[in-house]
């Protein structure tokens, strides 16, 4: 069966993506430089600056990982919780350093453990392409913000020319199987990201579902010629 095959329902990728995450934990920072061109640290902090969160705001930072956007925030001086559903990626959020000011928290971002408007950002990079169901997880997002909050997002996009989408899924299809024979032994591992940027909507279809569901305005900054994007909403 193939990886578009196993994640084609929303309860089959929600079993594929938890024992992804949790085999390639140990190698999560490595695979997002090598996947970003290098490049992913500079699209997190244009994020930040984007959130441009001041002093004592409360943060959310959903699919954390290792925690890189939550610390960047709890350096801008926000109170920071991060959750992530990978028990592993959690344990290595809060062995690093850098822990200061930020909290973290094993969670699902369909049904976040927060009471409603527990924060004024929230935030999540490579998140939202990764969940069972988007419209539940946009849902809960607006639940914990409290009105006038902001949510931003980074994540692969899927561009809209044919041809553009072609070539770069493509790319990732050989570049991941590469990766995946090399780190896991198996080509599989890291091709699960072209296979989930096929079924995901794209950023302007993902603007207008926020935007249905309560946000104003939402605007989508397109990142590396439009094969990344950045949202940035706010709750009404």
């Amino acid at each position: 069966m193939s990886v578009g095959d196993r994640i084609a329902t929303p309860d089959g990728k929600r079993r594929y993506v938890r024992s992804l995450f949790a085999t390639i934990a140990d190698r999560y920072d490595f695979i997002t430089v090598a996947l970003s061109y290098g490049q992913d640290q500079r699209w997190k902090r244009r994020l930040v600056d984007l959130a441009s969160p001041r002093s004592g705001a409360r943060a959310l930072d959903l699919a954390t990982g290792t925690g890189d956007i939550a610390f960047a925030l709890a350096a801008r001086g926000a109170r920071v919780t991060g959750l992530d559903i990978t028990h592993r990626m959690i344990e290595l959020a809060r062995a690093k350093r850098e822990r200061r000011n930020a909290t973290f928290v094993v969670g699902d971002m369909l049904a976040l453990p927060f009471p409603a408007a527990s924060f004024d950002i929230v935030t999540t990079g490579y998140g939202l392409r990764n969940v069972p169901r988007l419209d539940v997880a946009i849902d809960e997002i607006r639940r914990v913000l409290a009105p006038g909050g902001l949510f931003l997002s980074l994540d692969f996009n899927r561009p809209e020319n044919a041809i553009v989408r072609a070539a770069y899924l493509a790319y990732l299809t050989t570049v991941g199987g590469a990766l995946g024979w090399a780190l896991h032994r198996d080509p599989d591992t890291y091709r699960y990201i072209p296979a989930s940027i096929r079924q995901y909507p794209g950023a302007a279809a993902v603007a207008r579902m926020f935007e249905t569901a309560g946000f104003r305005p939402v605007r989508s900054y397109r990142v590396l010629g439009g094969l990344m994007a950045i949202h940035h909403a706010v709750r009404t």
